[in-house]
């Protein structure tokens, strides 16, 4: 019980850490639904622990209904997580998430088969997951790694890396910072554009062509003119 109500008061303090609109404990305790999702969420995979599936399971289910945040009581989640906003995200039952992980509203951690064994994601620590991030199947995201806005990941992401696009490819990393600040993982809107990227390259590579070509008019027609000049009588 002890150590419940530790875990509840370091997820306090996440909040204030992770989010500047937080003001007051008062506020944080009773406006915060990704707070108390995660406190539901410790309590069901508790009774989930000690096999009183139906239980957890019933607390989950008001947890979704009062936050409109799912999060399967089987899933392992470490400590300082902290979901801003938060409706509707679905965390599955095989999911395992690390120490101070960051996530934003409508991210699915979800599975891809039937199979009853590991079948959800891996999520390493300090990793920042944009909204509406899609995240299927047993796959890992490493340490540190940010996942755009949008993306669906469906391969395993190398730790300190940056994940765009559907479906996601790593445009970014390592980077030189092993563990983020709290202020460089909220500005997770800074990601890189891979398709401007590429038109950059095109648009550098045609303008050096350009160039080429026009050596080579002007040694033509510089050789033409001379040509021209030496068979003069």
């Amino acid at each position: 019980m002890r150590k419940l109500l530790a875990l509840f008061k370091e997820d306090i303090q996440t909040v204030f850490e992770k989010d500047p609109a937080a003001r007051t404990w008062w506020e944080v305790l009773t406006c915060y639904p990704g707070l108390h999702a995660i406190w539901l969420h410790r309590i069901a995979h508790a009774l989930w622990r000690r096999r009183l599936c139906w239980l957890a399971r019933f607390i989950s289910h008001i947890n979704r209904f009062l936050t409109g945040i799912e999060i399967h009581p089987g899933a392992t989640i470490g400590r300082r997580f902290f979901i801003d906003h938060g409706m509707g995200i679905v965390i599955g039952e095989t999911t395992e998430i690390g120490d101070d992980v960051l996530m934003y509203k409508g991210a699915v951690l979800g599975g891809t088969s039937l199979h009853k064994g590991k079948r959800h994601p891996t999520i390493g620590n300090s990793v920042v997951i944009g909204s509406n991030a899609v995240i299927l199947g047993p796959i890992t995201i490493g340490d540190n790694a940010k996942i755009g806005s949008g993306a669906v990941v469906i391969n395993s992401v190398p730790a300190d890396s940056t994940a765009v696009g559907v479906p996601a490819r790593v445009v970014r990393g390592p980077h030189i910072r092993r563990r983020p600040a709290p202020d460089l993982q909220l500005d997770h809107a800074r990601l890189p554009d891979p398709v401007a990227e590429a038109c950059r390259r095109l648009d550098l590579r045609v303008r050096e062509l350009e160039d080429e070509l026009q050596v080579l008019r002007d040694y033509v027609r510089s050789a033409i003119s001379k040509e021209g000049a030496s068979s003069l009588p």
